[in-house]
């Protein structure tokens, strides 16, 4: 070694391994360690994030001296980058499983396409057409890698990805991360157009018969070196790390496999593709052995795809007694054959060979099936969930509550099968005393929850039972049956009446009030209370829960019902009617309530017209709930029976306010405004409020496209809602003779209360109603002297403008009544943008200026499809810019402040002027400069940074400028489509960050 050679050699060795953090790839670069940094235990920075900032540093675009974005150019140290890159994933043995793990699509999209590169592939010709048995071994090789990742990354894209939670709203990061996204899906686009073309060079690859060779550092640093002697070693048989072909067919065949099972779900005929190719793996991983260092397949999930195939592919020559359980299983379900799947659950449960969560799923899908109107399911859905409860008490589980359900009206033919289920499910020879102690404990809790002591004679005359239980405890479990159930009726005939129902034996009193709270059964209901009346006169029964709760104006009629358990039974079967409409179970509410009007037709007209009123109400709550909300009018039968209630005249009738409210919003909603308007009768306008103020709204309705001047309804409207909104004055003259105000009062002149209005509105869904409702009392609102920021609505101008006396309307309820109104509205429809205008309209008036911000950018976003198109000017006028305006110079976003500027009709230069001049702004700031199209704004941010002395914002701002499609001199099309192009970008970007 030489003296010079000698210095260079001490100097590097002396010189620190690990580089400052912010120039390590230049130093690694510049002093060729890469070799000595990756040898290292635990190399930092760690090889793939060397890949990734080596691709990073060389794909760097370049800015030529006119300020233009070129792309990377191709010299040497960008060359060396690569290359670099390339002997990481060489040291890494190019292991698909690390460089998937740990780079993003496009970052080994570009490694891949440089090993394609360097490997001598021409460029544009496709794969497919390439003979890879005529190739150099480490061609052939890249081309198979980069066949493989492509079919894997197109099967690992099918997989559901769990969103990483977002940190705080960052643009320049969310903009880095769409674009990365935007990048992934093009690579993806495009290897899903190829993949037909990956699979047959992958199926081409499994001919071969010869070993494969992958570059190596040295064949890489040789390539580097000199480049004619591509054709010599590096290209020979015996250079590179050497890929056996077992080890090459085994990684082929897997990934082939995963490609045909992930086309398996739109096309089920490549599932036998599938199952081929991943028996084949199983039977190259046993040739090859453990002692593969570069064949790393997840055995695991081979296994589960293999068990898959079986399942979805039983092999043609395989018998019925060949197949797995899960094959049998799955074949017997698409079948039909159900008989066949509980013989299998059955004989497993001796066998414990199948999963109890596989087991749950097939009673799920069962579940399902029967939930869709195959009502023929619900017999086998019992016999599945039994054999299943069976194996789970056998294995020391508890009983499902699926099963308690399904056994909560037991009849011979289920028990019959339980004892069948339990008799074939243990083998009491061979039985541990744990599983026939489960089995006997299974047995006796049945018959203790079992109340007819016929089936309880079957299961404890049962063999089984006998076996399993000593003759003490048998007899004691028959004692405590017949205790508790001294009197058994044994003939079982159908109830034809209601009355006809037999009472059943008495048991303690406790018990049954206990039954009588829970059940919602009409004739257990009944049959409970004669017990109950049997054993004391002395109680009154509808007392016993707090929760049952009657409407007063019926309670007093009820309770004057002079017998005592038929003034019960009315009580609590309304009580309990009502409790279920409330809680929405309606097919309950229904059996009650028809039950309690078949009692009271036979003694009382007030109550069964009172009950016939109850089952109105249901029945529209039963529409509004169900096929209503889909748009689907309600039936003609359905408005008469409301026309009928509505005009109903009979006297001494107790009525509820609310079916009133009801019933008049039911019209409304469905557009009954022709009946409304017209046909009610004029007494009925007169007694009734709700009638009085659902004529006046659909009047308003109808009158509502016409000329102002006709709007004479609309008037009346006014004047009702502002004496209801009116407050009275209360006076007390004092010892002194002088009288003072001490309170003011909802004044009791207007037609219902404020609270009652509410409770009206808000069963209102119609939008047009709701619409003019909310600009009545948004009109109401901004007639007051003191108001600052008015609030806009739709049709607000049909109202008058002017009130004769402020002083009696409570406006601070009015503020409180919009903002409740428009919360409801938008639980309604959350993408009205008029109501998205006003509720951001309150938030500016309240100071709230970021979430008045979030429902401006709602309103345009929900009108433009999320600002893809224009926002229509009559949502985005010149009063909603100038307050988003105003909303982001109070956040201090000031670069908002000047792009939004642009948005008025005349741009406002001084405004936009003054916030650039701003320096402490809370904004993106330069980042934004890319959605200016006004030339003079970018002009005057031009002189601005140059004044202060900011090269880099100045050339940013320069840049802007000179984009050729803000010259002054293209065609006004042009320019308008820049501009509009740059307002979808900008409120895009505007939304992520407010949203």
């Amino acid at each position: 070694m030489s003296a010079e050679a000698a210095d260079r050699e001490a100097a590097t060795s002396s010189r620190p391994c690990t580089p400052p953090q912010t120039c390590w790839f230049e130093f690694l670069l510049e002093e060729s360690l890469l070799e000595k940094h990756l040898r290292k235990p635990c190399p930092d920075p760690a090889p793939v994030q060397l890949i990734v900032q080596f691709l990073e540093q060389a794909s760097k675009p370049s800015v030529n001296e006119q300020n233009q974005v070129q792309p990377p150019p191709d010299n040497k140290r960008n060359r060396i980058l690569k290359l670099l890159a390339l002997k990481v994933a060489a040291h890494l043995k190019w292991d698909l499983d690390i460089l998937e793990k740990s780079l993003s699509v496009p970052v080994l999209n570009m490694l891949l396409n440089e090993l394609l590169c360097i490997s001598k592939v021409p460029p544009g010709t496709k794969h497919v057409d390439m003979d890879l048995d005529t190739l150099p071994p480490t061609t052939a090789m890249a081309i198979l890698l980069y066949n493989r990742w492509a079919i894997r990354t197109i099967v690992q894209s099918s997989f559901p990805v769990k969103q990483a939670k977002p940190g705080p709203p960052q643009l320049s990061v969310m903009n880095q991360m769409q674009q990365e996204k935007e990048l992934t899906e093009n690579i993806l686009k495009v290897l899903k157009e190829q993949a037909s073309d990956s699979i047959l060079v992958l199926e081409a690859a499994l001919k071969l018969n010869k070993d494969l060779y992958v570059h190596t550092m040295r064949t890489l640093d040789f390539l580097a070196m000199e480049p004619g002697m591509v054709n010599g070693e590096t290209e020979s048989s015996t250079a590179g790390l050497k890929i056996r072909t077992e080890e090459m067919q085994c990684q082929v065949c897997y990934d082939l496999g995963a490609a045909y099972f992930q086309q398996g779900s739109t096309n089920s005929a490549v599932y036998e593709n599938a199952r081929e190719k991943f028996f084949r793996t199983k039977e190259l991983i046993a040739e090859i052995g453990s002692l593969s260092l570069h064949c790393t397949i997840d055995e695991k999930r081979l296994a589960g795809y293999c068990q898959a195939c079986d399942v979805l592919v039983p092999s043609s020559d395989s018998t019925s007694q060949q197949l797995t359980p899960y094959s049998q299983v799955h074949i017997c379900l698409r079948s039909g054959n159900y008989q066949e799947v509980i013989k299998i659950f059955v004989e497993d449960n001796l066998t414990f060979s199948l999963p109890v969560q596989f087991r749950q799923s097939v009673l799920r899908e069962l579940f399902q099936k029967a939930q869709q109107g195959n009502e023929a399911l619900d017999e086998i859905c019992f016999k599945v969930c039994a054999c299943n409860t069976v194996r789970d008490i056998l294995e020391g589980r508890t009983v499902s509550v699926q099963f308690n359900h399904l056994f909560l009206r037991p009849n011979k033919e289920k028990i019959d099968f339980l004892l069948e289920v339990c008799s074939r499910s243990i083998n009491l020879e061979k039985a541990s005393d744990s599983l026939k102690g489960n089995m006997a404990a299974f047995l006796k809790n049945v018959c203790l929850g079992l109340e007819d002591l016929q089936y309880v004679f079957m299961i404890s005359s049962h063999e089984l039972f006998i076996t399993l239980l000593k003759d003490e405890e048998r007899k004691l479990l028959v004692d405590q049956m017949r205790k508790r159930s001294p009197r058994v009726n044994l003939c079982i005939k159908p109830v034809t009446s209601f009355y006809d129902i037999p009472a059943s034996a008495s048991v303690n009193i406790g018990q049954l009030e206990h039954q009588l709270i829970l059940s919602v059964d009409p004739w257990r209901i009944r049959q409970i209370l004669i017990e109950l009346h049997g054993m004391t006169s002395e109680r009154q029964f509808w007392t016993v829960s707090s929760k049952w709760e009657v409407p007063s104006v019926y309670s007093g009629v009820i309770l004057g019902i002079k017998d005592n358990l038929t003034r019960d039974l009315v009580y609590i079967l309304m009580a309990k009617g009502l409790h279920c409409s409330t809680v929405k179970d309606f097919s309950h509410a229904k059996q009650l309530f028809a039950a309690c009007l078949e009692l009271v037709t036979e003694f009382s007209p007030k109550l069964r017209q009172v009950m016939l009123n109850e089952m109105l109400l249901l029945d529209i709550h039963t529409h509004e709930a169900g096929t209503g909300q889909s748009g689907e009018r309600p039936p003609s039968d359905l408005i008469s029976r409301v026309r009928g209630y509505l005009e109903m005249r009979l006297p001494d009738i107790p009525l509820r306010q609310v079916i009133s409210e009801e019933c008049v919003a039911f019209m409304l909603n469905w557009r009954e405004n022709e009946y409304l308007t017209l046909q009610v009768p004029a007494l009925l306008l007169q007694s009734n409020p709700y009638v009085k103020l659902g004529q006046l709204l659909a009047a308003t309705c109808k009158e509502l496209p016409g000329p102002k001047e006709s709007r004479r309804t609309a008037k009346d409207l006014w004047e009702v809602i502002v004496q209801i909104c009116s407050v009275s004055s209360q006076h007390k003259r004092g010892s002194d003779g002088r009288v003072s105000l001490i309170k003011q009062r909802e004044s009791t002149l207007g037609i219902m209360y404020r609270s009652e209005l509410l409770s009206f509105i808000k069963k209102l869904r119609e939008p047009l109603v709701l619409t003019i409702i909310l600009s009545l009392f948004v009109k109401l609102h901004n007639v007051r002297e003191d108001i600052v920021n008015d609030i806009t609505a739709e049709h607000i101008s049909i109202w008058p403008s002017s009130i004769p006396n402020l002083q009696s309307v409570d406006f601070e309820a009015v503020a409180i009544t919009v903002k409740e109104l428009v919360r409801y509205a938008l639980s309604i429809n959350p993408n009205n943008h008029s109501w998205l205008v006003i509720q951001a309209d309150i938030y500016f008036a309240t100071n709230q200026y970021s979430a008045a911000l979030h429902y401006y950018l709602q309103a345009g976003a929900v009108c433009s499809d999320f600002f893809n198109k224009a926002v229509p000017p009559d949502v985005y006028t010149d009063q909603v810019i100038k307050r988003m305006i105003k909303c982001c110079s109070l956040l201090n976003c000031h670069t908002q402040v000047a792009i939004l500027c642009q948005f008025l009709r005349e741009i406002d230069y001084k405004t936009a002027f003054k916030s650039l001049q701003e320096q402490n702004s809370h904004d993106a700031m330069d980042s934004y400069y890319d959605y200016i199209w006004d030339v003079t704004i970018l002009e005057y941010l031009t002189y601005l940074h140059h004044k202060r002395g900011e090269t880099d914002k100045r050339q940013i701002a320069i840049k802007a400028i000179g984009q050729t499609e803000l010259n002054a001199s293209n065609p006004e099309e042009v320019l308008q489509l820049a501009a509009q192009r740059r307002k979808k970008k900008f409120l895009q970007a505007m939304a992520k960050l407010y949203f």
